[in-house]
């Protein structure tokens, strides 16, 4: 795994015409890929996917906005959105994504 130098956000892996790079999400800073990091990337291992919260950020912006205030920077704009998380009978879960920070937290009806 490597890390964006200029805001320590993960770098993900990209397509840029016929090669690949690591891109940072955040600031766009890019670097290329090594043959070692090559073959990490394409390894995949199995992954227990249990109480995962996954937004892209392209998607996220397209989310509606609301008035809450972020626990970790205290922004008091976030994306939202509700997702049923437990059983059927039970109410949905509100997941909130801060617009400045990008974290996320949820809240149960």
């Amino acid at each position: 795994m490597r890390f964006c130098p200029n805001d320590g956000s993960l770098l993900v892996p990209v397509r840029k015409g016929s090669a690949a790079v690591l891109r940072c999400p955040k600031c766009g800073y890019e670097e290329p890929i090594n043959d070692a990091a090559r073959s990490a990337y394409r390894s995949k291992s199995a992954v227990e996917r249990r109480n995962e919260i996954l937004v892209a950020d392209a998607v996220a912006e397209t989310l509606p906005k609301t008035k809450a205030v972020c626990p970790k920077c205290g922004n008091e704009e976030a994306y939202v959105w509700v997702q049923q998380t437990r059983a059927a009978d039970e109410p949905p879960t509100r997941f909130y994504r801060c617009t400045r920070c990008g974290y996320t937290w949820r809240e149960y009806a």
